[in-house]
């Protein structure tokens, strides 16, 4: 099962970091080079309307055994203050959680589903930051904030997104702002429409070497 998930991941991670495919808005790099299973991950935001405008939000994404079965999670590091993310940078949305739960209240169409990747669940993360789910918020100090105190809420909003901008890395180029062929065509759920492309077939070879690298790594443990 492990190994199945190890080249989802390396294809999703390769269209994720292949100059031909990649989103400019996302920074995505293996957290250690022998480990498909975690990313570091830097989401630009560059939307002149948002407070989010100009900052650098780095997460780091994981993935379990038998993804896509199950759902990836996404933890912003350092943690930055918002509804719908926990204080210590869980984030809380719908795509991350497992389809089926009744007890969530979700609908199925919004939850999980093994055809989500990596790619998807960025952009619902853009997404859920200008529009905050306040129905059940992870942090409610940062709903109530938003809800009754939106210009306090902002201003501190904007403190972190200053900082962030120190862990912008120093050979990145930030996308050209007019630049329309950046930016996913998104459907009416907010998740990206599937792209007509030769990757796959140009990068298999690719991807098998870092298939490889992770086996190797992992006898190795066993050993």
């Amino acid at each position: 099962m492990k190994k199945s998930a190890a080249s989802v991941i390396s294809k999703q991670y390769k269209q994720l970091t292949d100059p031909r495919t990649a989103i400019p808005f996302f920074n995505v790099e293996l957290t250690n080079d022998s480990n498909l299973f975690s990313w570091n991950v830097g989401i630009m935001i560059q939307n002149e309307d948002s407070i989010y405008n100009g900052g650098y939000l780095k997460g780091l994404m994981s993935f379990p055994d038998d993804y896509p079965y199950s759902p990836p999670e996404f933890k912003f590091v350092p943690p930055i203050y918002h509804p719908n993310v926990y204080k210590d940078g869980r984030l809380c949305i719908s795509i991350l959680h497992q389809s089926g739960d009744v007890t969530s209240g979700e609908p199925d169409n919004e939850t999980w589903s093994p055809v989500q990747t990596a790619e998807t669940v960025l952009m619902s993360i853009i997404s859920l930051l200008e529009d905050p789910n306040l129905d059940s918020p992870a942090n409610v100090d940062a709903a109530v904030d938003l809800r009754k105190r939106k210009e306090l809420y902002d201003e501190r909003v904007k403190l972190e997104v200053e900082r962030s901008q120190q862990d912008i890395p120093r050979d990145f180029n930030w996308p050209l702002k007019n630049d329309s062929s950046s930016v996913p065509e998104l459907n009416k759920n907010g998740y990206e429409q599937p792209k007509k492309s030769s990757f796959w077939h140009d990068t298999d070879a690719e991807d098998e070497e870092l298939e490889v690298e992770f086996s190797e790594s992992e006898e190795e443990e066993e050993e």
